[in-house]
């Protein structure tokens, strides 16, 4: 090319001398990471039918309650108690009152009423109440007795329904003669954003979707969706200064350890779960970060500050702590994630399905679809109404 004598500073897009200036990467700030997805990883297995349905048990009760408002002669010398279920009794059973030291021998079993004998070995005394917790210590057979009746728990069917994830792609012919900045096939391109939503609205569906009340498998008019982990738990649903756990930072809502760890127990107390997954959003992350700030110390020399939790450990379980911008801003989830699988129907998870030609453009559409599987909800928690 000859000499012009003109300066590249002074050239502008016009000029056909110069090529234009135009990285070979593409910014996307939009948010889409999955990190409980990433966190609970692939599902061992593929659903076979859009009702996915398991199998759970559980082991007699050892626990029940007294339902008795008023007792003969008194609450400290009752021997006739009657019991929300019976049937978790038998004769021969040692029962504790609540957090009392006394014990009662069980006697007889008519119904919903026992016959105790109060004070059994010379125990403390204590006085009964309604609601009162009564907890089976356990029986003793008397020696060369014939066999006690069989008692047994029914096995029970739990499901969930696969939900579909759908997007469209469509490229024209031209977009994809012509050469782009910072890729090389605007198709591909399509997928992997439309992928990358997907995944995100996954994510979202398995903390927060709700199943349809009625036709859940779905029809020509009602569309089928998943019912996510935080609807899902109706056992352990918690909230600050309430059903057990104590009042938050400065006897409100807030979170502080106490809350965490009242629920973390309460959880262990009525399973054999074991929570190893805190899921949280960025401001509740922050409160557990706190946790430790008035522990720390450093030295003028200390040029780095480090302000983070990434994994709590408590008597009741060592939790990874989790950060999800998809949970809800008031709730911290407390999860064991050897319970719970995301999977996919078989044969359909995330892929991308060409449609016939129908002009001068390539379309088609990503498709996929998956189901929660939460085993024993009872082993997980939620902590609501946090501030």
């Amino acid at each position: 090319m000859p000499f012009t004598g003109k300066a590249t500073y002074g050239a502008g897009v016009d000029l056909p001398e110069l090529v234009e200036d135009v990285g070979d990467i593409i910014g996307i700030i939009s948010p889409f990471e999955t990190p409980l997805l990433d966190h609970l990883g692939d599902g061992r297995r593929e659903a076979t039918s859009t009702v996915h349905e398991w199998i759970e048990d559980e082991l007699l009760p050892n626990f029940d309650s007294v339902n008795q408002t008023t007792f003969t002669p008194n609450a400290a010398d009752a021997t006739s108690v009657t019991v929300a279920n019976g049937s978790r009794f038998r004769v021969g059973d040692q029962v504790r009152p609540g957090t009392s030291r006394e014990v009662m021998l069980v006697t007889a079993v008519a119904a919903n009423v026992l016959t105790v004998v109060r004070r059994y070995g010379g125990t403390t005394t204590s006085n009964l109440s309604n609601s009162l917790r009564l907890t089976i210590l356990g029986n003793a057979a008397l020696e060369g007795d014939d066999r006690p009746d069989a008692r047994f728990t029914n096995r029970s069917r739990k499901r969930n329904y696969t939900q579909i994830f759908t997007a469209g792609v469509e490229v024209s012919g031209s977009m994809l003669a012509a050469r782009q900045h910072g890729l090389a096939d605007e198709l591909d391109f399509q997928k992997q954003e439309r992928l990358r939503e997907m995944l995100r609205d996954l994510e979202n569906c398995v903390l927060n979707g709700v199943a349809p009340a009625a036709t859940q498998i779905g029809s020509a008019t009602i569309r089928r969706t998943m019912n996510g982990i935080i609807p899902s738990i109706a056992t352990n649903n918690f909230a600050p200064n309430a059903g057990g756990l104590p009042a938050g930072g400065g006897g409100g809502t807030d979170l502080n350890e106490a809350v965490l760890n009242a629920a973390m127990r309460l959880i262990w107390e009525g399973s054999s779960g074991k929570v190893d997954t805190i899921v949280v959003n960025g401001a509740l992350k922050r409160r557990i970060n706190g946790f430790t700030s008035a522990l720390r110390e450093y030295g003028a020399a200390d040029e780095r500050y480090r302000d983070l939790v990434g994994v709590y450990e408590s008597d009741f379980g060592v939790c990874r702590v989790v950060l999800s911008r998809w949970m809800p801003s008031d709730s911290l989830l407390l999860l064991d994630s050897s319970r719970a699988e995301v999977m996919p129907l078989g044969g359909r998870s995330f892929q991308y399905k060409p449609m016939a030609a129908t002009g001068d453009r390539e379309s088609g559409m990503v498709v996929g679809e998956y189901t929660l599987e939460l085993r024993n909800e009872a082993a997980h928690g939620v902590i609501r109404g946090l501030t």
